[in-house]
């Protein structure tokens, strides 16, 4: 071949090779979110909203395996804002996470810019507030995750999708529950339930015949609640990013910070039914009804609504165990999600958390182990990365409960890259607990009533250890325990949370610092140059 074509053919195949490189690049969704105060009537009684872009609930995100999402938010509010992205697993990058321990607030009439990928995920997620008691307010959204159309998933394709956000709502304004709550009054009961921002009356349409996916969120923040639909079963295919096992339902409970999604065949009569979301443990129930509408129907839905149960905890744990997942599918990538054998991996180290109600200094606080959680005016990520003293220590917290008294603390465990961890989450009280892992999945491996016993051979007889749900919220039953295992492959430093957000807000808390001593990309990305610096770590 003479010079110049071999400089040709060259020239032609890195062209041909630059092209590729360029159409392989995962795609980018903006958004520009302006978050602003305004007069919202849920309840038919005029308060004030937290409302992204004007709307109440907020905008829905709907994006693709892999997509990079740069999300520009405006806080226009009175007060410092953060946005926590629930569920979704932010690898190698807790700069994003959105919560005090990790990201310096966006302070009034300034703006940040969130830039994550949602690499490797599918699922049903939402996003929230996560500063104070603002989400009672609003300021909440969802936040779907589509498979790539390379990658089928395990279940017939719906026809469309419908969205629903399910949580309690007070008529009190947010920052006089704050108030109370930090005066030592706990929280009242809700005075409703809302989908979709309204307490009845929100209506999806369907055609006779066709499949539909519902994704459901429970984005209150005390109240489980039990989701059924008249007259048609459900169909369970997707818990929180995990494909599930395809078992049938007449109704699903769906417990603080959870999400499911079904699917639900439109095989009734040609007429409208209700959709009803009721709480759970609470006395008096609180019931919100929507409404299924088929195309071209005229006849309304009649009573009586769906039963559904009311504070059958057996009932409760027993639906549980039945959500399993589902080994022979894909998930966001093409391995099968079976391939990960978890229930052969030697645990390294086991955390038994117990949560208390404590008083400190006469006033009403809630304590992991004795410790009652206070952020920092330094998020520890920022004097982690910049190795300032005196903000937390590592292993502040005991690997088990204690019998000391509780005091106000900050509570890091210390972690090592790819250790992989047994939690225990131990429920001495009469209500249901939630718990939440920012950054990460695990597998829900066992529910038991009363004290959980530290026998290794006796409890790992009472562990699904073949084809546990991996969730990033579990809840803990009155008086009872829940387990999980996490293998800690994701860098950082990640709130383990009450889901119950005045527990929250009132100490139950703690973080996980992952880590190990190499800085490299292939493990956690650098801190991003937009970073907000507050506390120790802001410039002079």
């Amino acid at each position: 071949m003479k010079p110049a074509s071999f400089l040709y053919c060259c020239l032609g195949l890195l062209a041909l090779l630059s092209g590729v490189l360029v159409k392989a690049e995962d795609p980018y969704r903006f958004y520009t979110w302006t978050v602003t105060y305004g007069t919202i009537s849920p309840l038919r009684v005029p308060q004030r909203g937290i409302l992204i872009n004007g709307q109440f609930p907020g905008p829905l995100v709907d994006c693709v395996t892999n997509d990079n999402i740069i999300v520009n938010v405006i806080n226009k509010l009175d007060q410092p804002f953060l946005i926590t992205w629930n569920g979704i697993k932010q690898r190698k990058t807790t700069w994003q996470d959105g919560v005090q321990g990790t990201n310096c607030p966006i302070p009034p009439n300034a703006n940040w810019t969130y830039k994550f990928q949602t690499k490797d995920q599918v699922g049903t997620f939402n996003y929230f507030p996560s500063i104070g008691m603002q989400r009672v307010a609003g300021g909440y959204g969802g936040f779907n995750v589509q498979s790539r159309s390379v990658i089928p998933i395990p279940y017939p394709i719906p026809d469309e999708e419908f969205t629903l956000l399910i949580g309690e709502w007070y008529k009190t304004d947010y920052k006089v529950l704050q108030q109370n709550l930090d005066q030592g009054i706990s929280l009242p009961l809700p005075d409703a339930l809302l989908i979709n921002g309204l307490p009845k009356g929100a209506t999806f349409t369907g055609e006779k015949g066709k499949r539909y996916k519902f994704r459901v969120s429970n984005v209150g923040i005390a109240t489980s609640i039990n989701f059924r639909i008249q007259g048609h079963t459900m169909t369970l295919v997707e818990v929180e990013g995990a494909h599930t096992l395809q078992e049938a339902y007449e109704s699903l409970d769906v417990h603080p910070g959870q999400s499911v999604a079904v699917l639900v065949t439109l095989n009734g009569s040609s007429k409208d039914y209700y959709i009803v979301a009721s709480t759970r443990f609470t006395k008096p129930i609180l019931t919100t009804t929507g409404i299924l509408r088929y195309a071209g129907a005229n006849t309304p839905p009649s009573l009586p609504l769906p039963i559904g149960p009311t504070y059958h905890i057996h009932w409760s744990m027993k639906q549980a165990r039945t959500i399993r997942l589902n080994l022979t599918a894909n998930a966001a990538r093409p391995n099968p999600q079976g391939s990960f054998h978890y229930g052969t991996i030697q645990v390294v180290r086991t955390l038994i958390l117990a949560n208390t109600e404590a008083k400190i200094g006469g006033k009403l606080r809630y304590a992991v182990n004795s410790i009652s959680y206070v952020d920092p005016a330094t998020p520890l990520k920022l004097a982690d990365w910049f190795n300032i003293p005196g903000v937390f220590t590592l292993n502040s917290i005991k690997d088990s409960p204690t019998n000391a008294a509780a005091t106000l603390g900050t509570s890091v465990v210390g972690a090592t890259l790819h250790d992989f961890y047994e939690i225990v989450f131990q429920n001495t009280e009469n209500t249901v607990q939630s718990w939440h892992l920012d950054g990460y999945s695990f597998y829900v491996v066992g529910y038991g009533k009363g004290v959980w016993n530290p026998d290794v051979r006796k409890r790992r007889k009472l562990y699904n250890l073949n084809d546990a749900v991996p969730r990033h919220t579990v809840q803990v039953y009155p008086n009872s325990w829940s387990v999980v295992l996490v293998s800690l492959d994701n860098k950082g430093m990640w709130n383990l949370r009450s889901a119950i957000w005045s527990r929250r807000y009132l100490g139950q808390q703690l973080y996980l610092r992952v880590w190990n001593n190499e800085r490299s990309l292939f493990t956690e990305n650098d801190i991003p140059a937009n970073a907000l610096l507050c506390g120790l770590a802001k410039r002079p």
